[in-house]
């Protein structure tokens, strides 16, 4: 026990501590509650009664030259820090203010989240493709007017690269690649050659989703969406779907939700028809299920498509898409709560 004191003596003789940190490591090894000091005390039960008055002392100077060697070198530092910069180092530090998540990120996540409760799966690709994957493949005819260079941004119209209009052409890629069932969603920006308003974009983000199988039908195409506008606009809202066409899916239809930006009455936004369309949706056409190397006669599929922007409008009343891309910090930092 004595050869033990001594060692520790000495050890706490040429202690030297660089930094506050140091110091409270030296501290918590000999002072802790699991410290040496602790277990010296607990062994001192076992020193034979001769020896004890010895060894009490050389306990006690242990401690004692311990907590002086904290003392010690914990006003050094204290005074180090304050005496050369004017400030105290220890003290907390100025409070920051935050960032901000964008409205379209925080509406991107809120869909991806509905759908992922019900079993979809995110897929994502390139945003440059070719004409295969974004026209062709979807049954779009040669002379469909989305080919034109007044909708599609085309890169090389020889070799017929373009930036891609809809994330459709990650689906394509999906059902290239996988095998029935498929159900994914394909959130992502695309591009189109638009006049720039309160309504439209060159640049927007849509997510498209896709469900393959066997037996599936347009009233489960209905009960997805249906799930969807419950839960991303209230339990009550009110959704209408309208008889529409597009060239990869047959029946097609477009959805409406009841405007809540002005209550219905009608406003700029919804064209004074008190309902806002947000997303196009239908069952797969077969030729799209067979160029895809899906058998169109074992499985059916519906999809959709929605653009993030117009939910957003619908979810925080806003009525002017512009206001996305300005970057303008005083309509950003209304959505602080949603961080």
């Amino acid at each position: 026990m004595l050869e033990k004191l001594e060692k520790y003596i000495k050890e706490n003789q040429e202690f030297v501590a660089n930094t506050l940190d140091d110091v409270e490591n030296f501290r918590i090894k000999y002072l802790g509650k699991k410290g040496i000091v602790n277990d010296l005390f607990e062994d001192f039960k076992n020193v034979p009664r001769e020896n004890k008055k010895e060894v009490g002392q050389k306990l006690n100077e242990l401690k004692t030259l311990i907590q002086n060697k904290i003392n010690e070198f914990k006003s050094v530092f204290e005074e180090s820090t304050t005496t050369k910069t004017g400030i105290d180092l220890s003290s907390p530090g100025e409070p920051f203010k935050t960032g901000t998540r964008h409205p379209l990120s925080i509406v991107r996540n809120e869909i991806i989240d509905i759908f992922n409760r019900i079993g979809f799966t995110i897929s994502e690709g390139p945003e440059i493709e070719d004409d295969w994957h974004v026209f062709s493949a979807l049954n779009f005819p040669d002379e469909h007017p989305a080919r034109d260079m007044q909708d599609t941004f085309f890169i090389d119209n020889i070799e017929r690269i373009l930036l891609r209009t809809h994330t459709s052409s990650v689906q394509v890629r999906i059902m290239e690649n996988s095998k029935p069932p498929i159900r994914t969603i394909s959130p992502g920006r695309v591009f189109r050659n638009e006049a720039i308003s309160a309504r439209a974009h060159c640049i927007f983000h849509q997510v498209e989703g896709l469900y393959i199988d066997e037996n599936v039908s347009f009233a489960d195409l209905k009960q997805t969406l249906m799930f969807f506008a419950k839960e991303m606009f209230g339990e009550n809202t009110k959704i209408r779907l309208r008889p529409s066409y597009f060239p990869f899916t047959e029946p097609s239809a477009e959805m409406d939700v009841a405007c809540n930006i002005c209550g219905g009455k009608g406003c700029n936004v919804c064209k004074y028809s008190g309902w806002l369309e947000i997303l196009g949706c239908g069952m797969v056409d077969p030729n799209v299920l067979d160029n895809c190397g899906i058998d169109s006669k074992k499985y059916t599929g519906f999809a959709f498509g929605m653009g993030i922007e117009r939910i957003a409008m619908l979810k925080y009343g806003i009525n002017d898409l512009r206001l996305y891309f300005e970057n303008d910090v005083r309509f950003l930092n209304q959505f602080k709560a949603s961080l």
